[in-house]
């Protein structure tokens, strides 16, 4: 008796793609940057440490920043909030100009999966990079600096929430980006004068009065502050408001980068 075979029917998914996103957060972004982890996670975590070292010892780690801080205790934890959220930028928008380039971003724009979950799996995967760096940053600061550790769980709420908005500003510079100068353009103008201005290498009390602002309306200033806070107790701002604004700006750029996505800006031919 002769069978006949039955069409095979399109696979049907939920409210989100589970498996795809999977695929795209652990193996096109996560493995991807720990196959390369000589450069992708011990270049930035010796560079910070090296920058610690230098910084520290010409002035003096154990000299007082503030009454209840080192200047050791006080540089540590900004430096660390940078380099994590800079390792987070710099994988995403690498990702994505890479795919671009290759052409192998039309693999992701042809699986069944929607622009918010590319969105998210860039994003959660670049932010997952950074987190991985500055784990091992923190590790290594850990054995030789005491820090009090006052609350671990915001040091990973604010981690987290610094990560995930800088991956997202990768994805949105990744998208936009059409050569690699575009890339070093936006790391040198955007990405750095944000980590120079954020306080971490001294307080708020020390900038004149009326410029203030430079600090409070710098998304890394709050990363860094909340984070140095949840380290050792010292607070230059208010946390909360720090946390809200990481979270809004956070919430507007998964919108943007969405929307890119959505009408294909500079992916689509």
């Amino acid at each position: 008796m002769q069978h006949t075979r039955r069409p095979r029917l399109a696979r049907r998914y939920g409210s989100v793609n589970w498996r795809g996103l999977w695929v795209l957060y652990s193996r096109k972004a996560v493995l991807r940057f720990l196959r390369y982890g000589l450069e992708s996670i011990a270049g930035p975590v010796v560079s910070s440490c090296i920058f610690v070292t230098v910084f520290v010892l010409a002035l003096g780690g154990g000299a007082p920043m503030s009454p209840d801080l080192t200047l050791a205790q006080f540089v540590i934890p900004g430096i660390a909030m940078f380099t994590l959220a800079q390792v987070a930028f710099d994988s995403a928008a690498v990702m994505i100009i890479h795919d671009k380039q290759e052409g192998i971003i039309e693999d992701v724009l042809m699986a069944p999966l929607t622009p918010f979950e590319i969105t998210l799996g860039y994003c959660l995967g670049a932010a997952t990079n950074g987190l991985i760096t500055g784990g091992v940053l923190m590790a290594i600061f850990a054995i030789f600096i005491d820090l009090p550790f006052s609350d671990p769980m915001m040091a990973v709420g604010f981690a987290f929430g610094g990560t995930v908005l800088f991956s997202l500003v990768g994805v949105i510079v990744g998208i936009w980006a059409e050569r690699w100068d575009h890339f070093s353009a936006a790391e040198t103008f955007l990405v750095m004068p944000l980590g120079l201005l954020s306080g971490t290498f001294f307080s708020i009390d020390r900038v004149p009065d009326g410029y203030d602002w430079l600090l409070l309306g710098n998304p890394m200033f709050h990363a860094i502050n909340g984070f140095r806070t949840a380290l050792t107790g010292h607070s230059d701002a208010s946390v909360l408001a720090g946390g809200l604004f990481i979270a809004g700006l956070a919430g507007l750029l998964a919108l943007l980068a969405w929307r890119l996505f959505a009408i294909g800006y500079r992916i689509k031919a």
